[in-house]
């Protein structure tokens, strides 16, 4: 079991986003070593321009956030073979 309270929140030790799209990749120290976690939420903004998320995607939305799964799924997979890997971080433009 975690240690942390539902209502804290992790800093990311990563973030992927495409357009509105963005994955939180967290890291969870266990056992067995480190385990990432990662949230998706969709960045918007309210009639008066500021800022939200919601964890709901529409269609269009869909194909965006299977890229960016997949990219938190290469960067989550580099990470665990090490420092040594070559790949810093993946965060595309």
């Amino acid at each position: 079991m975690s240690s942390q309270s539902p209502t804290q929140t992790r800093t990311p030790v990563n973030e992927i986003r495409l357009g509105f799209v963005k994955a939180a990749i967290s890291a969870n120290e266990t056992e067995a070593g480190i385990r990432h976690n990662v949230t998706v939420e969709r960045l918007d903004t309210d009639g008066e321009g500021r800022w939200k998320t919601s964890d709901s995607l529409g269609r269009d939305d869909l194909v965006v956030a299977a890229k960016v799964l997949d990219l938190a799924h290469s960067w989550s997979g580099l990470e665990a073979k090490g420092p040594e890997s070559p790949i810093d971080r993946i965060s595309p433009d």
